[in-house]
């Protein structure tokens, strides 16, 4: 039961965020630089709350109804940016993106970020909900990498690693880390975390004494990189989509 004393709705940096016209802190910003309005007035605070977004403007231009939920796997190169534009003007995701994804396709924002050098699967959506829940370290969403690496290492300093480790101050939870085949002292390595703090992966191998040479991704969540080429992007069925939605609500 709502209590009277609550307004209803929502505040507009959610509807926003949900419709996909961009994350939360994104939407924030817009309201902040004037670029959102309601009936023809700037807004002047994300804490506004509205019922939904009929009125609403961003750069001038009507919102668009909010989409069903989507999900694209893409498999990201590496030398791109995970961003839509880079001060130093390198190449980011958006431009592949635009020969990968079919005509039509909503905006898509990323779930969480690759570096410029790591590969592999980075998911995409148009909702900026999902997108928010899945990122959350409270989710328990596990990501896989493997990485080449060069450098000593055991199984048993690997099998360490699930209980955690602190690198100048910072504490990295549970890794389940495994070495999949080596050739002298270069090894492919393993690892499912569930954290994904910046730079997560390449830090704890440093750590570890192990130069990483190359870092891919291959799963987040239920969804696999599979064979999908460097470069291409795959919608993923709706009826996955949905699924893993009730999953993640259910964990929340």
């Amino acid at each position: 039961m709502n209590r009277p004393d609550r307004p209803e709705g929502e505040r507009i940096a959610k509807l926003l965020s949900r419709a996909g016209v961009a994350s939360r802190r994104e939407v924030e910003r817009m309201i902040a630089d004037r670029r959102v309005a309601l009936n023809g007035q700037a807004i002047d605070t994300p804490a506004t709350i509205l019922r939904d977004l009929a009125g609403v403007t961003v750069d001038g231009k009507p919102v668009a109804r909010p989409e069903a939920p989507r999900l694209f796997r893409f498999h990201k190169p590496s030398g791109l940016i995970t961003a839509e534009r880079d001060p130093k003007d390198r190449p980011t995701i958006y431009t592949a993106l635009r020969n990968a994804l079919p005509h039509g396709t909503p905006r898509l924002m990323p779930v969480g970020r690759l570096d410029l050098n790591t590969e592999g699967l980075l998911l995409l959506t148009n909702d900026g909900e999902m997108k928010r829940a899945m990122e959350l370290p409270s989710s328990g969403i596990p990501r896989t990498y493997r990485a080449r690496t060069f450098g000593d290492i055991s199984q048993t300093q690997l099998e360490d690693l699930i209980e955690g480790v602190t690198i100048e101050g910072v504490h990295y939870g549970r890794i389940d880390a495994n070495l999949e085949r080596r050739t002298g002292r270069n090894q492919w390595i393993e690892l499912t975390l569930t954290e994904g703090k910046n730079r997560e992966v390449r830090r704890v191998l440093e750590h570890l004494g192990l130069k990483v040479s190359r870092l891919l991704r291959t799963a987040y969540g239920p969804f696999p990189l599979a064979d999908l080429p460097r470069g291409a992007a795959q919608e993923v069925p709706q009826g996955d989509v949905e699924r893993f939605r009730k999953q993640l609500g259910k964990g929340r």
